[in-house]
């Protein structure tokens, strides 16, 4: 698949077409100087900006004043300069940031859709979008329809007159269960619909809008930061959909005001130069426990792994060298259990007893009663979310072996092996 972008190189704006899609490379070449020649964008730290003509003020309100910046809730060049970097990793157009992860991914449902839509979603997916399309938006008269996403048929058995946005995560939270992006695709362009996908988990590891996808977002506080400093979200998208967003008379980015501050984009595009490199990491951490895990007889989910019963589709999608992305489950049977241990394992050093993920160490939570809590218990038991799940996203480190032989005895000490 091809994809256009334009990239600043040595102050000179080239067009790059190229049919083997590079993220990282992408990244690495968007090139920025500082005010004063800084190696580093100068920080856009004003929430205001100065015009020295009435009319260039007005014509940047109604968008045809290119490179004036009127109040960051529009944009700042800080936001800017991050949102071109996650647009090229992503290969889109474009892109425009937010305050947290659901701060785009609210913006960019309301903006396909309306009183009296519909939904199909994925029923696995992070806890807090499954209560904005469970609990809070049938209040606007917007129906969702939750299902098995990796069945294609069920996707499509789902769709109604009146639908309009087939959602998923590449990889849903926290039961890794992988998107079959081409085919929901192809779907979403047989019925006339926009494909949306949270790439959280796998960023640089599938690209889901060279599978097909219409729209990509991330939570930027995960594996992009990296440093669980900030939060941050993104949309990335085409032109025409990010001018709807930060329209000031109908965008919801604009009129909903999940806008991020400059100081935090400027050091979520720093963060990003190194991302290449964790993710790598991350990913080779989380195979080689994986492996270890199941070898024991846990009872262990990862997309490296065989056994995954979408482990071809994902290698299938996947940029290789980055892995299949830090996150990891095993079930040990019971909360009690899933609590003890994960208590030993913070005590040991192991890691943090702790939501989230993408930090240099290694993160567990019990998803079941933490950030899938929203989902009904019922609707959990009928996903395969049991209370025993531990959710790891694997940390960074250097001798993953010693990592792995003091979380074996904590399994012991507690019986879970």
């Amino acid at each position: 698949m091809y994809f256009i972008k334009l990239l600043k190189i040595n102050d000179t704006l080239f067009t790059m077409k190229d049919k083997n899609f590079k993220p990282a490379n992408n990244i690495q070449d968007l090139q920025y100087f500082g005010e004063f020649g800084g190696v580093n964008p100068s920080i856009s730290d004003s929430s205001t900006y100065t015009f020295l003509s009435a009319k260039t003020m007005f014509d940047t309100f109604e968008g045809n004043a290119d490179g004036c910046y009127l109040y960051s809730r529009h944009t700042s060049p800080s936001n800017l300069y991050l949102g071109e970097a996650l647009a090229a990793m992503e290969g889109t157009e474009t892109a425009n940031v937010s305050g947290t992860g659901m701060g785009a991914i609210v913006p960019a449902l309301m903006q396909l859709c309306k009183a009296g839509d519909h939904i199909v979603s994925s029923r696995t997916i992070y806890g807090g979008t499954y209560a904005y399309l469970k609990n809070f938006a049938p209040g606007f008269n917007l129906a969702t329809t939750f299902v098995d996403i990796t069945k294609l048929d069920v996707v499509e058995a789902a769709i109604t007159p009146n639908t309009k946005v087939i959602y998923c995560e590449s990889v849903s939270n926290p039961l890794l269960e992988v998107a079959d992006i081409p085919g929901l695709a192809a779907l979403a362009k047989k019925h006339n619909l926009k494909l949306l996908v949270d790439n959280t988990f796998s960023p640089l590891s599938i690209s889901p809008a060279q599978l097909g996808a219409d729209v990509v977002m991330h939570s930027l506080t995960k594996f992009i930061n990296g440093s669980s400093d900030t939060m941050g979200g993104v949309i990335c998208g085409t032109q025409e959909f990010i001018d709807d967003l930060r329209n000031v008379n109908d965008g919801a980015s604009m009129l909903m005001g999940s806008s991020m501050d400059s100081l935090r984009a400027a050091s979520i595009l720093k963060n990003m130069r190194t991302l290449h490199i964790r993710m790598k990491q991350h990913s080779a951490n989380a195979l080689y426990l994986a492996e270890k895990f199941e070898a024991d007889g846990l009872k262990t989910v990862y997309p490296g792994l065989a056994s995954h019963p979408s482990h071809q589709l994902f290698k299938s999608m996947m940029h290789p060298e980055y892995g299949y992305g830090g996150m990891l489950t095993i079930d040990v049977g019971s909360i009690d259990k899933a609590n003890e241990l994960m208590e030993l394992m913070q005590e040991r050093n192991l890691g943090y007893l702790a939501v989230s993920l993408g930090f240099y160490k290694t993160l567990f939570s019990a998803p079941g009663s933490s950030t899938s809590s929203e989902i009904p218990e019922e609707e959990q038991a009928e996903m395969g979310l049991t209370d025993g799940l531990i959710r790891f996203s694997i940390g960074l480190d250097n001798d993953i072996k010693r990592t792995y032989e003091i979380m074996n005895t904590c399994m012991k000490e507690v019986g879970v092996l």
